[in-house]
């Protein structure tokens, strides 16, 4: 194992220091999570983000160009938690910045101030293998050949992917699927089932399954691939090195994404902390979780509750009141935007210290809200799965509020492709159970019902023009 970086506790009152290869998420002796922490002084670490630039064209066969396709391993000197020979990798990353003129304009940004950078250009079709492709090289280090996760889909569709791409005849690796009953939609359930994963459909929902495949990874001596696996977040750094580099290196005033699990605002805080540490930026921007209403865990302990990250020293029981009050009145998640659909975030503690590393903001907003921007994403040329298009209706949101201003320079993270979940993009525009409903849907582009014949179809197709 590489002598440059080590496992942490993120309790300031703790800091207990591990191995890289104790595979266990939580400190042993105060229960918080760990971070993977760098002894920077003894990484090479470019002196210039431009150094990165030089591997972006990288074709070949060769295993630096395999690695420099990577839009993970790219920045491996800035992950340097593994040996080069070990990084697997299906070509994730390889996604783009999007300046957004015509969506920034709906919604009150000045030309030039809103991008979209668009995760669902990844192998499995979420930002999700950014994460995997560090936690599965993780795991093939370690020597295990069974990985676990619960999962709202992405995380499934993509570890599933992972354990197939790193099976070889001598040592295959099974993908161990949670899944809650009818909490995955079909276009992610059905990449876990062609990808070989054996799938549980536990009779519950989604932090039902968290807490199963916890109790199953230590049974069985599985390895959990959730976000609580610090080495996930490691790879999810990432994202935010590509929206600098979409940027020619010049950093966003904000960053919106989706909160679910919070393990990518986590991830994001730990990116932005370790630039602003190594001398690389000398800013960060400002960064906004976006809570579904029906799953709005971070947004209530935060806004109404106050709960701060206080440099570790977390108030332990706000949180572990609020999730009695859940308890107590049986309180599930419930959303369309299913990615987020989760109502215990297992990165609360980290997603708290990146918002205090930014200055960060939580919002929540409602699921015709998020199906209305998700149209909106699409009707100006950028599919997205329903918890992409929270970030986008939060945008909105914090407009509206003069909490950011239209000449911003505005980031929005879109987590997934469109078709993860084509039966919420078909409900909207051309009715399903939704539409039963009295809610108007402003932006739906609904099919022309016509005969047969030449002379109707024209007379549609001109009452259009």
């Amino acid at each position: 194992m590489t002598t440059t970086a080590h496992q942490v506790c993120i309790n300031a009152d703790c800091g207990a220091s591990f191995a890289l290869d104790e595979v266990v998420f939580k400190c042993g002796r105060c229960g918080s999570l760990r971070d993977i922490a760098y002894d920077w002084d003894r990484v090479e670490v470019p002196g210039d983000l431009k150094f990165f630039e030089s591997r972006w064209g990288s074709r070949g066969r060769t295993p630096s160009a395999k690695l420099d396709f990577s839009g993970v391993w790219r920045f491996r000197e800035l992950l340097p938690f593994a040996d080069p020979a070990d990084m697997v990798t299906l070509g994730e990353g390889r996604t783009i910045l999007q300046q957004a003129d015509s969506l920034g304009r709906e919604l009150g940004l000045k030309a030039g101030c809103l991008f979209l950078q668009y995760e669902g250009l990844n192998p499995s079709g979420s930002f999700k293998d950014n994460g995997m492709a560090a936690a599965a090289t993780m795991a093939l280090k370690l020597g295990y050949r069974r990985l676990a996760c619960a999962s709202t889909g992405n995380t499934s569709a993509s570890m599933a992917l992972y354990a197939a791409a790193a099976s070889a005849p001598d040592r295959p690796m099974q993908a161990i699927v949670f899944v809650g009953s009818g909490k995955i939609a079909f276009g992610k359930l059905s990449q876990a089932l062609d990808y070989g994963a054996l799938t549980l459909q536990v009779d519950g929902d989604f932090d039902d399954c968290m807490a199963r495949v916890q109790q199953a990874a230590e049974r069985l001596d599985l390895y959990l691939m959730n976000s609580m696996n610090p080495y996930r977040l490691e790879g999810q750094k990432t994202i935010m090195y590509r929206v600098l580099e979409g940027l020619d290196w010049e950093v966003p005033d904000w960053i919106i994404v989706p909160g679910g699990n919070l393990g990518n605002s986590s991830a994001f805080g730990k990116a932005w902390m370790e630039l602003l540490h190594l001398g690389l930026v000398s800013k960060v921007p400002r960064l906004a979780i976006i809570n579904a209403a029906g799953a709005n865990t971070l947004c209530a302990l935060f806004n109404d509750h106050e709960l701060r990250w206080n440099e570790g020293r977390i108030s332990a029981g706000v949180s572990s009141d609020y999730y009695k009050s859940l308890d107590a009145s049986n309180y599930k998640a419930r959303t369309v935007a299913s990615a987020i659909e989760i109502a215990r975030p297992v990165n609360l503690s980290k997603a708290l210290r990146a918002l205090h590393v930014t200055d960060g903001v939580v919002r929540e907003v409602d699921d015709q809200t998020i199906l209305d921007h998700k149209a909106l994403v699409g009707k100006y040329g950028f599919g997205c799965e329903p918890a992409s298009a929270a970030g986008v209706a939060g945008l909105r949101l914090l407009l509206e509020e003069k909490i950011i201003d239209p000449d911003q320079r505005v980031v929005c993270i879109l987590t997934g492709h469109q078709l993860k979940d084509p039966n919420a993009t078909v409900d909207y525009h051309v009715g399903g159970e939704d539409s039963k409903s009295d809610k108007p849907r402003p932006h739906s582009n609904t099919p022309i019902k016509v005969a047969d014949n030449i002379d109707a179809i024209c007379r549609a197709l001109e009452s259009q023009m």
